[in-house]
């Protein structure tokens, strides 16, 4: 069984508000290109979280990629917390029980509301200690939220073989790149 841990930058770090933003279709390609690659070498889960991004987009790309691979994996989206996002606007909210509602599993790993930091430590730690491997969207010259997980992640790799792949600012840019040039020889 291979698992992979998938998450990112949100939404407003990248500057992402509105499902239409060309910088989306990048990033949803990008995804889809390197969970494709895990797919094929065979990746059982795709685990993500419900933050706002990343990690919806996930869940959004990997249900486009059940498709395409009906039976060769599953989508988990695991929470930190009991009512993770309730106090997030209306519309968030229905994003995220929309990503939810297309997952294969969800669930909690802490059965209590948010009330303390270590929940997300725990969190952390279970998605380490439960998957193989890691997927960020994160360049760590553009440091954002996901930087706990990217540090969390280094220091789990020091006493365990945990690889983790990144897409960075320069792999975006060349998705584009390809993208336009493709644009340009089509006219």
């Amino acid at each position: 069984m291979s698992r992979v841990w998938v998450s990112g930058y949100r939404s407003y770090e990248l500057g992402i508000f509105q499902n239409d933003d060309p910088k989306l279709k990048i990033i949803k390609q990008a995804l889809s290109d390197q969970l494709s690659q895990l797919i094929e070498s065979g990746c059982d889960w795709i685990i993500t979280g419900g933050q706002l991004g990343i990690e919806q987009w996930t869940v959004e790309v990997a249900k486009e990629l059940q498709q395409k691979y009906p039976h060769e994996f599953q989508l988990a989206v695991m929470l930190p917390f009991k009512k993770f996002g309730s106090n997030w606007n209306e519309d968030n909210q229905a994003k995220l029980h929309q990503a939810i509602t297309k997952s294969d599993f969800s669930d909690s790993v802490s059965n209590h509301p948010y009330d303390s930091p270590k929940q997300l430590k725990n969190y952390q730690r279970f998605m380490l200690t439960h998957t193989d491997q890691a997927l960020l969207v994160y360049d760590p010259e553009n440091e954002g939220k996901t930087k706990y997980d990217y540090q969390a992640i280094q220091q789990f790799q020091q006493n365990h073989a945990y690889p983790l792949q990144l897409i960075d600012f320069d792999q975006l840019q060349d998705i584009a790149d390809d993208y336009e040039r493709n644009l340009n020889d089509d006219f």
